[in-house]
């Protein structure tokens, strides 16, 4: 059973990377924009940055659906501070994040041509001021954004396996 956070700053192919990896793996994925409160939802739509008492609402439905949900799952979310991937790692403590590292400038560039999406490219930078990035913490998985689609998600496989090999051999010794 794999349980998958991928991660990063609005524009660094967060749902395009989990998309993929929940079809590889064979199972659901969650997007956590969808689940984010209606005034949250407003407050982004108006370039109104999320603060942590926004996020916190939010991060406790994504942690109770996780783990209420048997199985295999990826989920989208920023997750940008440590304490917010502590938070669901609480209700999931065998998480493992993907984080999408990602330069400001192409992130803005990419939220630039969304259309219809409920993020603006004025927040951008915003995201990058929280951001704390997840470098050595355990149960983390790094790609580049710079990396094609498909790169991705082999290095992000790849790196599952390794894990799961170091466990396994953990486990019998």
């Amino acid at each position: 059973m794999t349980k998958l956070v991928v991660m990063g700053v609005a524009g660094s192919g967060k749902s395009a990377l989990a998309a993929r990896l929940a079809e590889a793996l064979s199972c659901p994925l969650i997007e956590g924009d969808d689940f984010h409160p209606k005034e949250s939802q407003d407050k982004m739509r108006n370039g109104i940055a999320l603060d942590d008492a926004d996020r916190e609402p939010w991060l406790a439905r994504l942690g109770e659906l996780m783990a209420s949900r048997p199985g295999s799952q990826v989920l989208t979310c920023s997750a940008l501070k440590r304490r917010y991937r502590e938070r669901l790692r609480l209700f999931v403590p065998e998480l493992l994040f993907v984080y999408i590292d990602i330069d400001v400038a192409t992130a803005a560039q990419r939220v630039g041509t969304r259309s219809g999406h409920l993020f603006p490219k004025s927040l951008v930078t915003t995201q990058f001021a929280a951001l704390e990035a997840p470098t050595g913490e355990p149960g983390v998985l790094a790609v580049s954004a710079r990396l094609a689609p498909q790169q991705q998600l082999e290095a992000v496989l790849r790196g599952l396996a390794n894990s799961t090999q170091r466990t396994s051999s953990r486990s019998t010794a």
